[in-house]
């Protein structure tokens, strides 16, 4: 296992616990917890982990790739997956990452277990979110896949409301983060190859802070 932690990781990570403190200090976080139907014990618990889990990423498989010359940048995008790392081999070193990938599909899954949520419906608005995760999400030449962070939030939380009123924040929660890893990530896996990135973590580097804000901002909205 390999862990690629570099200093604006790290300086993100402290930045994250500070968003934190101050969520849980205007009490925003225990209401997001409430609307999810989980403790606000349970849910801080759940996020710490996913902070922590945020810097191990567990490696799946490697393949060649083609380092391609055309650079694609966009303003408001931020690192979705892959970061620069030097390598001295032509392989895309592909991982899994904890925290912002494992912890967010198995609380996607508890939430849904708990529900009156249909499969039909969560289905749906999972499909609607990939498509728009895909849509909005570019290549970054050396960097990977980015997106404008907060669009999915607002329309995970629309999703929500507009397919399952009832159950919007777990809907919104549910189809927010998954779309963001389907659609942003798992989608874009064959525009990592041609960026020639080094490695690409499923749900790491950007893509944890665009989960984490989508899950936490969705419940909110919804």
């Amino acid at each position: 296992m390999k862990n690629y932690f570099s200093p604006i990781h790290l300086l993100f990570f402290i930045a994250l616990l500070g968003i934190l403190v101050i969520l849980i200090q205007v009490e925003l976080l225990s209401f997001a917890f409430v609307k999810l139907g989980l403790s606000p014990e349970f849910g801080l618990m759940v996020l710490f982990l996913s902070l922590l889990g945020s810097t191990v990423n567990l490696p799946i498989t490697k393949t060649k790739r083609n380092t391609s010359k055309q650079a694609f940048t966009h303003p408001a995008c931020k690192d979705s997956i892959g970061s620069p790392a030097p390598s001295l081999h032509n392989e895309t070193q592909i991982f899994i990452n904890l925290g912002g990938c494992l912890i967010p599909v198995t609380l996607s899954i508890y939430l849904f277990s708990n529900s009156t949520l249909s499969l039909s419906f969560t289905l749906l608005g999972i499909f609607i979110m990939s498509s728009i995760s895909y849509v909005f999400s570019r290549p970054i030449q050396g960097l990977g896949i980015g997106m404008p962070v907060l669009i999915a939030p607002i329309s995970a939380a629309l999703v929500g409301l507009s397919i399952s009123p009832e159950q919007s924040a777990s809907l919104a929660y549910i189809s927010g983060t998954l779309g963001v890893l389907i659609g942003a990530d798992l989608l874009r896996i064959k525009d990592i190859f041609r960026l020639g990135t080094p490695y690409a973590s499923i749900g790491g580097a950007g893509t944890f802070d665009g989960i984490f804000i989508t899950g936490i901002v969705a419940a909110l909205l919804a």
